[in-house]
């Protein structure tokens, strides 16, 4: 084999190992007009790989090994594609049934929890057993993002259509009788871990979820927990405002200005700062948590949409969708200090690090 020969394998190599390869931390990007994942090396700021998702891509979440990446596809549908993040590969989608119109997601405690507008609820899922394991209506319209406290406990959603939050917390009601027995038959035969069918009452309160709808502003969509799990602050996009939460009493304790179509909502996980990006600006609004005031606008080229804040609190990301970019924020600086050139329509924005 002669020198160039060697040397064109060699390179030939090179590029198929790079573009096999995801790093240890990856960026995800949806393309949601392109109906495809970005994987892309945010060291480098290069895409690495692209991955069909199905139709109408618009959240992505992963899984707590950093090797499976989930996304919704909203639209009129009821799947979350899959993809294997390692062998970057689509894997079979899961198939909701009549829960519809799929889109917020989380994923927390080993489970992933998604929204279905389309059925007015919040679902989670056990990628263990490949089923759904639990699903709570909220009865308002356009359930549309979720996030989860640390504990497991509190499932939180914006209903957009609605203007509300519902919070869902697991608790304890009243115990009570169980359900009448069958009647004239053979004996019922145990364990009933709910007590006997026809047997004495039930005593001491039942755990149960309970759902209650905090009323903020029009357009409520994207929203953010702070790190102690106290407060929710939510943009309210028709109304130009933030509404914040306390979860705890189940109140609006503040209103305050937002941008003028925000979209997403997005606190520094030092809970100093919440960023709020907006669809018909091209300023990315911060806001100092403490103050509840103004600290300052972030020029931008293109107006903005996806929020994510990457592990190590140092770097912020946010999708220019008209720019078919995403932007990278230097959150020391408070500077846009790069961009990677995407495919048309980012949206949704994860981070993967695997384990």
């Amino acid at each position: 084999m002669n020198a160039r020969n060697l040397l064109m394998l060699v390179c030939l190599g090179a590029a198929v190992l790079y573009a096999a390869g995801t790093p240890a931390n990856a960026l995800l990007v949806l393309e949601k007009e392109q109906n495809t994942l970005v994987i892309v090396d945010p060291a480098s700021l290069t895409i690495v790989a692209r991955v069909p998702v199905g139709n109408d891509p618009h959240e992505v979440a992963v899984s707590d090994d950093g090797k499976t990446a989930y996304i919704s596809n909203y639209s009129n549908g009821n799947t979350i594609a899959v993809v294997d993040l390692v062998a970057q590969k689509p894997l079979a989608p899961i198939d909701l049934g009549a829960l519809r119109q799929p889109h917020g997601l989380e994923f927390d405690g080993g489970k992933l929890y998604f929204t279905a507008e389309g059925a007015k609820v919040v679902g989670r899922y056990d990628p263990a057993t490949q089923k759904i394991d639990w699903v709570m209506g909220t009865g308002q319209n356009r359930t549309h993002m979720v996030t989860v406290s640390k504990d497991l406990k509190t499932v939180l959603t914006s209903n957009v259509s609605s203007g509300t939050i519902s919070i869902i917390q697991q608790g304890n009601t009243q115990g009570g009788p169980p359900p009448p027995g069958r009647g004239p038959g053979p004996p019922l035969r145990g364990p009933f871990p709910g007590g006997r069918p026809g047997g004495p009452p039930m005593r001491g309160p039942q755990q149960d979820w309970i759902v209650t709808n905090v009323a903020v502003g029009h357009g409520s969509e994207g929203f953010d927990l702070t790190p102690d799990g106290k407060e929710l602050w939510v943009a309210n996009a028709q109304d130009q405002t933030i509404s914040i939460i306390n979860v705890a009493a189940k109140n609006v304790t503040a209103t305050i200005p937002s941008t003028q179509a925000a979209n997403r909502l997005k606190l520094t996980l030092d809970g100093k700062y919440a960023f709020v990006s907006d669809m018909d600006g091209n300023d990315l609004l911060v806001i100092d948590v403490a103050t509840r005031k103004e600290y300052k606008r972030i020029a931008l080229p293109a107006s903005s949409e996806g929020l994510l804040m990457a592990p190590g609190g140092k770097i912020a990301y946010t999708t220019l969708n008209t720019r078919d970019a995403v932007a990278v924020i230097d959150l020391e600086t408070m500077k846009m200090t790069g961009e990677v050139k995407t495919g048309r329509g980012p949206d949704g924005l994860s981070w993967a690090a695997r384990r």
